[in-house]
């Protein structure tokens, strides 16, 4: 049974250049997951896959912008640009990601009430999202950490995926930030460092 995953997050058409969201250099990390993928015997990949409408989105409060943060169902809650919408071409894996190893791939934010950056639970830790029971059903006890972005859904995964037991490490080199505050990307790397997350320098 493997001991060891590959967890590949949201590496989406919207987190890319061009795409809703954009990740600054977010198609970089592309050739990097494809040639670590061969090392694991297990590859996982998550998803965000939003109602249209979902209360992350800065178009479903009137007057608001993206980057502003509200409060929603009783949750800090930073305000996005449209993104990754159910059915959607922004939506879909990467099309240059080699999706071949991924054993399944785990849906996130699906509940239009609160948003879901970690690829175990939503942010409020009111839903799972399946994740961990299928790594303990296969047997891991260590994953690694890589894709989009660095200070949101990469550092939440690790940050649960630590918090539920398993050894975790986040590959830096197959990781970008969004950086929407200078530093966001050092201060969620310090964070997870914190949290004894090992990390592996870009």
């Amino acid at each position: 049974m493997p001991r060891l995953a590959f967890i590949i997050v949201d590496v989406q058409h919207d987190f890319l250049p061009g795409g809703a969201l954009p990740v600054p250099e977010g198609d970089q990390v592309i050739p990097v997951i494809n040639r670590l993928q061969p090392q694991y015997e297990l590859v996982v990949a998550t998803q965000d896959w939003h109602p249209p409408a979902h209360g992350s989105f800065a178009s479903a409060h009137p007057g608001r912008q993206p980057g502003e943060v509200i409060q929603l169902n009783g949750l800090p809650q930073v305000l996005w640009p449209d993104h990754c919408v159910q059915g959607s071409y922004g939506a879909e894996l990467a099309r240059g990601l080699d999706t071949t190893r991924i054993a399944r791939v785990f849906q996130k934010g699906t509940d239009p009430a609160v948003d879901s950056y970690s690829g175990f639970f939503d942010n409020g830790r009111r839903h799972d999202t399946g994740l961990a029971d299928f790594l303990r059903q296969q047997g891991v006890q260590e994953v690694h950490v890589a894709g989009l972005a660095t200070d949101y859904c990469v550092k939440y995964t690790a940050l649960d995926a630590a918090r539920l037991g398993f050894k975790t490490r986040v590959l830096l080199p197959a990781c970008r930030g969004v950086n929407l505050h200078p530093g966001d990307v050092e201060r969620a790397v310090a964070e997870m460092r914190a949290a004894g997350v090992d990390i592996m320098p870009a």
